[in-house]
């Protein structure tokens, strides 16, 4: 993983100085909550439906066991709620739950004392008071940590697939120039005030993880015939209210010229991207409304770039070079841990099949460590489960995890022989279920729970499919589905994705929830790119369940040999599959929830 040098660290440190300044300074009354505003979201820090929210940056979802333990102790000492805060915020959830009698699911009570690991490979704390929010960037900065660029209308989120450097099907490995673009961008003064958020992805392998095609930008490792590095450049791609998928305006871009361009990209849009409206300030409706137009404005300001201000962002190879020398290969050794797991066993079989991977070293795998588990929302890790992580990453991979977007953590170092001690400790800590990639892999934002934007709670949804999903058997007949769930049109669970996606919407005060068919992602086994479409009008919580099991029974009945449910979709069409779906709504409930 990345090794931060003495500016980084210097850099952070003086950030949480400077943080610390503000609030203190907006404690006695000289910066008003409106002026403190910019300033707590430049680190991270959001006012949600009951508390702060802290938004902590995992750089393309790598970090250490050191800093493993800090988001342990933090969850541990600050993510605490004020007995009356959640006693207040529990009765309000309660009130909302006895307000729809027989159209809602049962919901577990509010959960703190945990993180939040985000489909944008971040870490989330729901109940840290901003009291003690100077005091958590201090600490956070200790270990080269913090919140910049994680909100706020400016480049955020720089992502790249968890995979990066360590992959089979490896053409370039991204992260050195994901990390010169998030050098580069933390303090350009033309990124600071943008029409809106703007999101980043790269992806260096044959198969696209990072979801490239859903981002503001996005940027695939690519060789031309020559064997030349360079990119093929995607822009405008985005979900929420309405989702598109990027657009190629470049095949072949250089790779010394990815600086240069996204400039010339940002530019165009910082010029013409509309800011009377929220809903159609991103760069996806730029892209959407001008076309060609669009690109050939991008051509223009980037020949101007080059030809006039004398490309001043080019990547030099020795940059390139200084910055790749700090994503080492650390040094690797076999814990050799004894184990009593029995390797013959169909569940280890399984757990081998679902949650291992190849790796470009010999003798090596990655793990993917399940954080879909009953009594857990998809992506929550508690202070214990986050230092028994750190712990793992030390004894099986040199100290390393990895964040995906999927909201599940990877172990990217283990050797082959040490793989039945890491599943004996995995399976011991409820990380070891064979579910990746499958209907119980569920993706999840945190929705109405915590979030002010949420139309609708997500959680207790998620929780009954966890609950309801646990025969291995079952679940692997089925075979992979993308589950995807959001609490509002801003897609934090990444709905319009999903094979099965799901969306809360807001009816007079009342949860509802579309549900949506055939979307993907852009891997290997979603295809490309695309938004799912909506089988009918909303239906309630209660009925979910019975949607759910209404699409799963149509595809085991129309499904041919071997075939997944997105083929099976795909081929059949939309049109049993929506019948099911409406043939599974409760008329009683939905008259009652109206």
């Amino acid at each position: 993983m990345y090794q931060y040098t003495e500016f980084d660290r210097q850099f952070v440190k003086l950030r949480a100085e400077q943080f610390r300044d503000q609030l203190e300074r907006w404690e006695r009354g000289e910066l008003t909550d409106e002026q403190l505003l910019p300033l707590r979201l430049q680190n991270g820090w959001y006012i949600q439906r009951y508390a702060p929210m802290a938004r902590i940056a995992v750089p393309y979802g790598e970090i250490s066991s050191t800093q493993l333990r800090m988001l342990a102790r933090i969850a541990r000492e600050y993510d605490q709620p004020d007995p009356a805060l959640l006693a207040q915020a529990q009765a309000t959830q309660d009130a909302l739950q006895a307000s729809q009698p027989g159209a809602t699911l049962p919901a577990p009570p509010l959960r703190y004392g945990y993180g939040h690991f985000t489909t944008r490979t971040n870490c989330q704390f729901n109940w840290i008071p901003l009291s003690k929010a100077a005091e958590v960037m201090e600490l956070l900065a200790s270990v080269s940590m913090h919140g910049i660029q994680t909100s706020g209308n400016d480049i955020r989120n720089i992502n790249a697939d968890a995979w990066e450097g360590v992959a089979q099907d490896s053409v370039v490995d991204c992260r050195p120039f994901a990390e010169i673009t998030r050098q580069w961008s933390s303090l350009h003064p033309e990124f600071s005030y943008l029409p809106r958020k703007f999101k980043i992805s790269y992806n260096g392998a044959v198969e696209d993880r990072a979801a490239t095609g859903w981002y503001d930008i996005g940027l695939l490792g690519v060789k031309n015939a020559q064997g030349e590095v360079g990119f093929t450049v995607k822009v405008g791609g985005g979900m929420g209210r309405t989702p598109v998928i990027g657009t190629v305006v470049r095949e072949f871009l250089p790779w010394n010229q990815v600086l240069n361009y996204i400039e010339a990209i940002i530019r165009v849009y910082n010029a013409y991207g509309r800011r009377d409206n929220k809903w159609k300030a991103r760069i996806k409706i730029l892209v959407k409304s001008e076309g060609q137009a669009f690109i050939d404005a991008v051509e223009k300001e980037f020949n101007a770039i080059v030809e006039l201000d004398g490309a001043p962002h080019t990547i030099t190879q020795a940059e390139l070079d200084r910055v790749s020398a700090f994503f080492v290969v650390p040094p690797l050794k076999p814990a050799n841990r004894p184990a009593q797991t029995d390797t013959s066993a169909p569940l280890y079989q399984r757990w081998l099949e679902h949650n291992v991977r190849g790796h470009k070293l010999p003798g090596m795998k990655t793990v993917t460590l399940s954080f879909k588990r009953p009594g857990f929302a998809p992506g929550d890790a508690d202070a214990d489960t986050m230092e028994a992580l750190a712990h793992m990453a030390e004894l099986f991979s040199a100290g390393e995890a990895r964040l995906t977007h999927e909201q599940n953590v990877m172990l990217p170092w283990v050797f082959e022989s040490d793989l039945p001690a890491v599943y004996e400790v995995a399976h011991a800590l409820g990380l070891a279920t064979p579910n990746i990639n499958l209907l119980t892999d569920v993706i999840a934002c945190p929705g109405g729970d915590f979030c002010s934007l949420a139309n609708a709670r997500t959680l207790h949804i998620a929780d009954h499919v966890l609950q309801r999903y646990q025969d291995v058997n079952e679940v692997l007949n089925i075979g992979p589905i993308d589950l995807h769930m959001s609490g509002c049109i801003n897609s934090c669970g990444h709905h319009h994705s999903g094979h099965i996606g799901i969306l809360g919407v807001d009816k007079d005060g009342k949860e509802w929830y579309q549900v949506t068919l055939g979307g993907a992602d852009g891997t290997t086994l979603s295809g490309p790119a695309i938004g799912g479409k909506v089988v009918g009008p909303a239906f309630c919580a209660a009925e979910i369940p019975d949607v759910l099991e209404a699409l799963l029974r149509t595809y085991r009945a129309l499904r041919q040999p071997g075939e997944l449910f997105i083929d099976a979709l795909r081929r059949i069409g939309h049109d049993p599959f929506k019948a099911a779906a409406n043939a599974a709504r409760h008329p009683r409930a939905e008259a009652a929830a109206i």
